[in-house]
């Protein structure tokens, strides 16, 4: 999955209001080796101001449209507003990732159901977000009395949310949240218990890329984290994720396949 970001603040440094340039940047991913395209308008980085409803479908409607004339894959959109869900399906997208697992907006799970389209429901939780000057904002503290638990019974909840909605169980995603209420920490700790999630019984999404307790890590900004990245993206497929959402390709698409070539016996 290849990131689109249509935002001026991505804290990757990606973003981008003009809409050629966003559809461009799409092409350029799928024909670099995404097999989905995620389009966003709000930047979810720690401590990123939230956009209105309006401003947001006026980013990325546009850019899915471009990209749904230009490519022929799956566009995803990243949005937890029913309002711009459903015309983004309208535009072309077939996927809504609701970085709030479908608890903000009650409508949301709705027009999925409505819509036919697949949900990428992700585990979230408020916090108060440091920020150091050439590594971005994390979460310093953030409690969670069993970490793989209480995130899975944060899913399970999503999931029920969706299936009342009418969402059919076979078009549901999972994603733990990496970097979003974590601590540096905790998010290695996901990394390393990932293979739990399996237990739910969905696919899982994984987004790691140029996340900061990879620049904490390594201490490195944003763009100097792609082998950092690389890592987290072959440790996440052996531990069974499904999708990978990234920055870097054809980097990404090359350890991903790679990973799968060892993991999965898939070589092509």
């Amino acid at each position: 999955m290849g990131i689109v970001n249509a935002t001026p603040d991505s804290f990757s440094g990606d973003g981008t209001l003009d809409v050629a340039k966003a559809v461009e940047r799409g092409v350029r991913m799928v024909e670099n080796g995404a097999d989905i395209l995620d389009i966003g308008g709000e930047s979810t980085r720690p401590g990123a101001s939230p956009v209105s409803v309006d401003d947001e479908v006026r980013r990325v409607i546009p850019v899915i449209e471009g990209l749904r004339a230009a490519v022929d894959i799956s566009l995803s959109v990243d949005t937890y507003h029913a309002q711009t869900a459903e015309a983004a399906v309208d535009a072309g997208a077939s996927i809504v990732n609701d970085v709030w697992g479908f608890r903000r907006d009650p409508d949301t799970a709705s027009v999925v159901a409505r819509r036919g389209a697949f949900a990428v429901a992700m585990h979230n939780r408020s916090a108060e977000a440091r920020r150091l000057a050439k590594l971005g904002a994390y979460f310093p503290s953030v409690n969670y009395e069993d970490l793989v638990e209480e995130i899975s019974e944060g899913l399970r909840g999503s999931m029920a949310i969706l299936i009342d909605a009418g969402v059919p169980r076979e078009h549901i995603i999972l994603d733990p949240g990496i970097g979003f209420g974590k601590t540096p920490a905790q998010n290695l700790e996901i990394l390393r218990r990932l293979g739990e999630f399996r237990t739910l019984g969905q696919p899982i999404l994984v987004g790691t890329s140029r996340k900061s307790f990879i620049g904490l890590a390594l201490d490195l900004p944003p763009d100097d984290r792609v082998e950092g990245t690389a890592a987290t993206v072959a440790l996440a497929i052996q531990a069974g994720a499904d999708i990978v959402r990234v920055h870097d390709l054809p980097a990404m698409a090359r350890v991903a396949r790679m990973a799968d070539a060892i993991v999965r016996c898939q070589s092509s």
